[in-house]
């Protein structure tokens, strides 16, 4: 969405192709943007392959980008039916690959370029698969800067939030069993434990939350941590927040979260998981612990508030390295200029 309504803001006719039932078909539809509604089901992949190509050629489109595995095959095969000008794999999470001899189709022979979200999953690609510089780029989900600011309302949570209450610490994700709920729970009994006189909270849906709720109950902390559920206020509940915490297993990229949470000018602790330490860099904008050691991010979170001093500072740097490098209008640039390149059209 935020690639497509950019273009969409420079005067380029965009358009979505999503599952039907999907939050993000409705919310291009309520943007007017073009929409057009897949399945992505296997079964019908010759049929539906063919049935796109035909569209695409109808409606002159010149970039395809795909952004997961099944849209990755499904519109790779139907661009290269079509022979649109310009086919983007995008890969936003760093996962193994069993088989690379057909994996790597997906990123050569239906990709004409690929880009990814961290440097770490670029790395990883350029070991398994035959990608010179030329055809992979890195480039992190651009923040909209006004949007996730420092300045603006707090939300309310499921806390206390008057003058003087005790620290709010915050997990914001989708709910997946690799973003490290567990550790997050296990750092909350042990600060609990230690007397620390911190509020904690979780939000995001996907999963069930009870079943999130169960890991808390585990822990021993389910009344120690309040779950808000989906919220679409995120940039507000950035900002209601002390500290951040990102304690991913697996998987990431450069999270969205964390590059939003350093826009907000939020403290943030994250895992030294994939991309993550790309953009909460040690002592600079942030502060890292091991993957899965709740004892450091206990210790971490607790730093995160008692240093306060330091903490200020590492938000002040990490909102401007946010506006220099990891801007909308900073990945928007980035990505018109690789377009261009590609199709051989000038520059405004």
């Amino acid at each position: 969405m935020a690639e497509l309504s950019g273009f969409q803001q420079r005067g380029c006719p965009v358009w979505l192709v999503a599952h039907p039932k999907s939050q993000i078909l409705k919310r291009a539809t309520a943007a007017g943007m073009g929409v057009r509604a897949c399945a992505f089901d296997r079964r019908l992949l010759p049929i539906d392959s063919v049935r796109l190509a035909l569209w695409l050629r109808r409606e002159r489109i010149q970039v395809v980008n795909t952004h997961s595995s099944r849209d990755g095959w499904l519109l790779g095969i139907a661009a290269r039916l079509a022979r649109t000008p310009l086919l983007i794999r995008s890969r936003h999470i760093d996962v193994s690959y069993p088989n690379p001899s057909v994996s790597k189709h997906a990123f050569t022979t239906f990709a004409d370029h690929v880009l990814t979200t961290s440097q770490k999953i670029t790395d990883h690609f350029r070991q398994i698969f035959p990608l010179t510089d030329d055809h992979i780029t890195t480039l992190p989900t651009g923040i909209d800067v006004a949007r996730f600011h420092p300045d603006g309302p707090r939300a309310e949570l499921p806390v206390r939030q008057e003058a003087g209450a005790p620290p709010v610490i915050g997990m914001v994700s989708v709910l997946r069993s690799w973003k490290g709920h567990p550790t997050f729970f296990e750092a909350v009994r042990l600060l609990r434990e230690a007397g620390r006189d911190f509020q904690f909270v979780v939000v995001g849906g996907g999963a069930p939350t009870e079943n999130y709720i169960g890991m808390a109950r585990r822990a021993g902390v389910e009344g120690q941590v309040a779950f808000t559920g989906h919220r679409e206020d995120v940039p507000d509940i950035l900002r209601a927040l002390d500290v951040l915490c990102i304690p991913s297993l697996k998987h990431e990229g450069v999270p969205q979260i964390g590059l939003q949470a350093l826009a907000c000018g939020t403290a943030v602790v994250g895992s030294d998981c994939g991309g993550i330490p790309e953009i909460i860099q040690e002592g600079r904008t942030g502060r890292i612990f091991p993957a899965g050691d709740a004892q450091a991010l206990a210790s971490r979170i607790a730093e995160a508030v008692d240093q306060a001093e330091e903490t200020r500072h590492m938000r002040q740097d990490g909102r401007v390295m946010v506006e220099q490098e990891h801007s909308l209008e900073h990945m928007l640039d980035r990505l018109d200029g690789l377009y261009r390149r590609y199709l051989g059209a000038p520059h405004d």
